[in-house]
């Protein structure tokens, strides 16, 4: 990966070096030029089988199966939910720019990938003993999340792909009707499992295809997880490996289930000091990016601000001054998806994607 890393640096539309961004700085745009490099990344590891982390439970000697056996569709890119959200940003990105000078062969491994029988599999895996809650929630969450930016692209093949798709979409949806009433306690990790985030993402699915019964189960439990809460501990956080920041994703989650005014008066309850004009939110700082757990927090850089452009798209004159620290946390992370590492760079490129669309460098 790391022929990206100088051009990348040299190509993003950003209003000082990297050595010496600011919280003053601009949101970074991105370029026709820098979304051909971004592209490149996930069509990339899409394909790339080994190092492999499969987190399955064996039933017997007959499962020990490569990755490509197992996940005939999302067997790259390490492990199922980055190779899973690896799609999400090769379809988003064709989505917003249409003229890659790469699209066709993208295109060819969407195709190649998400077909009937590779998603048939799919399904079935989740059929075996013991593997039923495989991927719970964050996996489910980003398959939604691509089946959401399936069904926004206006293009044949995004047709095809959804219909394809649709098997295992499904089954998501199902599993989240069945698992959230059934879950007492919310997950406040700064990890995968993360209850706001797969209710942020899945409400994002249900809003936009119309699917009023999934809408309507992620408010509910919502509402009886997070309604009351109160004075979230913003400043014990980051924890060591977080990539989530489990104060900003509740917000996030609640943020999109609450009308305006409700919302408005919970955030005021539950995180006061956001609207305090001298807020400060320090970047989270990675001491080494060639291991794999804490390099997670360049992840949480980009999740934090994709959570507080949110906030600030649907606030900007209460919100508005939380949208330097947003630009500053993409911009400190930025560098890390371009670098040789496979540990940040099988999975930050989606993170990053996401936290400038949300930043509105992609329309």
């Amino acid at each position: 990966m790391k022929r990206f890393s100088l051009s990348l640096l040299a190509g993003l539309t950003l209003t000082t070096a990297f050595s010496s961004w600011s919280v003053s700085a601009q949101t970074p745009e991105l370029s026709l030029s820098e979304a051909n490099r971004l592209a490149a990344m996930p069509q990339h590891c899409a394909t790339v089988e080994y190092p492999n982390k499969l987190n399955q439970v064996l039933n017997d000697a007959t499962q020990l199966k490569s990755p490509k056996a197992l996940h005939p569709a999302f067997y790259g890119c390490f492990d199922w939910h980055s190779s899973v959200h690896g799609h999400w940003m090769m379809v988003n990105l064709l989505r917003h720019f249409p003229e890659l000078a790469n699209a066709q062969s993208i295109r060819q491994t969407l195709k190649t990938n998400i077909t009937p029988d590779h998603i048939k599999a799919e399904v079935a895996y989740f059929d075996i003993p013991q593997n039923s809650s495989f991927e719970r929630t964050y996996g489910w969450a980003w398959l939604l999340k691509l089946a959401e930016e399936l069904h926004q692209w206006d293009d044949p093949l995004a047709r095809e792909l959804e219909q394809n798709l649709q098997p295992l979409t499904d089954l998501m949806v199902a599993k989240y009707l069945e698992f959230l009433p059934k879950l007492v306690y919310p997950i406040r990790t700064g990890e995968h499992p993360n209850t706001g985030f797969a209710l942020s993402l899945a409400y994002d699915y249900a809003n936009t295809t119309g699917h009023n019964e999934l809408k309507a189960i992620i408010a509910k439990r919502a509402k009886d997880w997070f309604a009351g809460d109160k004075q979230c501990p913003l400043g014990w956080e980051p924890n060591g490996f977080d990539f989530l920041s489990p104060c900003l994703q509740e917000m996030d989650a609640m943020r999109k289930v609450l009308d305006k005014q409700a919302f408005a008066a919970w955030l005021d309850d539950f995180l006061p000091q956001l609207a305090d004009k001298n807020f400060t939110l320090a970047t989270a700082k990675v001491s080494d990016r060639t291991d794999g757990k804490l390099v997670h927090l360049d992840g949480l850089n980009f999740s934090r601000a994709w959570t507080l452009y949110g906030l600030v798209q649907e606030f900007p004159q209460k919100y508005g001054h939380l949208k330097p620290i947003a630009d500053a946390h993409v911009k400190h992370s930025l560098p890390a998806i371009v670098d040789d590492n496979y540990e940040g760079t099988h999975w930050l490129g989606s993170f990053a994607v996401y936290s400038l669309q949300e930043g509105g460098a992609l329309q």
